[in-house]
């Protein structure tokens, strides 16, 4: 029964959805299911948070090296939840100015809105910018010219990189149209312009061929949960 109810439920659920998409008559039947789900979606972060304490308070306990940081884990969890769950510092909503619960924990100004706009959006910056390093060293050692494919990366990565720079504009500001005049075409050799025709045909092309293919990895994965082939959302066990 712990393997048939989930298998059941999953598979319920997921084909109802899908019935509810195609046919009109079934659209309410998808909107009680996406209810049912948020409820589900609850009670995971519920479980979820719980295990992010138990895993980090065993890290602490254990003191590895580097057990500061599930420290600052802990607190910055339970502090950011403590200010969101009780409102504080929020200012009653215009609606029901005599309840002082009745305002968005998310409006301008309140603790959980500074948090999460001078703590959580640089933190997420800092992240984003330091993976630019990561990916640029990554990319030197990987671009390597030892066949014509490897060229061919190497070349367009070059472009793209310094068509986004302002060396990239000075260095072909001579093909002038007012110039070359007949010779209008060759303004597309300007490094900008190859820049931007690599990333709107290219770039597109690619981006579409790997979008087709991911949907098509979803398709089969979603079939396989919805036939109970794939069981590994039950656990090891």
């Amino acid at each position: 029964m712990k393997q048939l109810v989930p298998l059941l439920l999953t598979a319920l659920g997921g084909f109802v959805l899908i019935v509810a998409y195609f046919v009109p008559y079934t659209q309410s039947w998808g909107e009680t299911a996406s209810i049912w789900f948020d409820i589900l979606a609850a009670i995971a972060f519920i479980l979820g948070g719980g295990n992010l304490l138990k895993v980090q308070l065993k890290t602490i306990s254990d003191r590895p090296p580097g057990w500061g940081y599930s420290v600052v884990v802990v607190l910055s969890f339970l502090v950011t939840l403590f200010v969101g769950l009780g409102k504080i510092a929020v200012a009653p909503s215009p609606t029901f100015p005599t309840f002082a619960w009745s305002g968005q924990y998310r409006a301008v100004g309140s603790p959980f809105w500074f948090i999460y706009q001078y703590a959580f959006i640089p933190l997420t910056a800092t992240l984003f910018a330091l993976l630019a390093f990561y990916v640029a060293s990554a990319a030197f050692r990987a671009f390597r010219a030892k066949n014509l494919e490897a060229v061919l990366l190497l070349g367009t990565a070059f472009i793209i990189l310094l068509g986004r720079t302002f060396a990239g504009v000075v260095l072909t500001s001579w093909i002038d149209p007012a110039r070359w005049s007949g010779f209008q075409y060759l303004t597309g050799l300007r490094i900008e312009n190859l820049t931007v025709y690599i990333m709107s045909v290219f770039n597109t092309a690619g981006n579409r061929a790997i979008m087709i293919g991911i949907a098509l990895g979803i398709v089969s994965t979603s079939l396989r949960v919805l036939l109970g082939l794939d069981r590994s959302y039950l656990g090891k066990d």
